[in-house]
């Protein structure tokens, strides 16, 4: 009987992208460009809340969009409609962004112009979660109407994010969501995360959630002695 060789494909993809994720995230850091990725399942808000981030910090900070979408470019038409730097990443079926597409986007952007790149991720709660896109911060976005066992079904979504933002909290009067639950769950999975309810379409909420971006942009472009290492 012969002999039975094993190639794991997977283990060499992880490999390749995270070679190309890390090289991008020290190229920004040297042109001391922030870079944000945004992940969510669909429709939980993630144009909104780069239309909201982009319209609180336009007057202080340069922010420019990578949109990956499937197919579509129905929400890049939306961000640019609002003068709003953007480039599209069609993934081609690809259900999450990698590295070397985040390249080829960035490549199309005057990434030295800007001083925060949002990236929208494909929406999906499983793969984004487990490929690096060179991004300096993850956030994910849970919706109200989503329900609150998702840090129960996606763990690894929730353990990687640097930020949940919980959005649509305007519908909670009509729903059994519980945002303590979703907080203890999430910070059980996750000690670190920063957490903000919020409102895109009341503005409910936003404040905080600029303040930490905010925040971490001061803290990138002056890192502490204790974060170099």
């Amino acid at each position: 009987m012969g002999e039975v060789k094993l190639v794991e494909v997977r283990e060499k993809i992880l490999a390749d992208n995270d070679e190309i994720a890390s090289m991008l995230r020290l190229q920004l850091r040297e042109k001391g460009t922030l870079m944000v990725n945004i992940m969510s399942s669909p429709g939980a808000g993630k144009t909104s809340l780069i239309l909201r981030t982009a319209s609180a910090l336009g007057d202080e900070l340069k922010i420019g969009v990578l949109e990956a979408d499937i197919e579509s470019t129905v929400d890049s038409e939306k961000i640019a409609a609002q003068g709003i730097p953007v480039v599209q990443i069609r993934t081609g079926g690809s259900c999450h962004l990698e590295a070397s597409m985040v390249k080829c986007g960035l490549d199309a952007m005057h990434v030295s112009d800007l001083d925060v790149i949002l990236v929208e991720n494909v929406g999906n709660l499983v793969c984004p979660a487990e490929f690096d896109t060179g991004a300096h911060l993850k956030v994910m976005i849970l919706s109200v109407p989503e329900g609150d066992d998702k840090p129960l079904k996606y763990p690894l979504m929730f353990s990687i994010s640097d930020a949940l933002v919980i959005n649509k909290i305007d519908y909670l009067p009509m729903t059994d969501f519980d945002v303590e639950s979703v907080k203890k769950r999430a910070q059980v999975l996750n000690p670190k995360i920063n957490i903000f309810p919020v409102s895109c379409r009341t503005g409910e909420g936003i404040e905080d959630w600029i303040g930490w971006l905010m925040d971490k942009r001061r803290k990138f472009l002056a890192p502490s002695r204790e974060e170099r290492r």
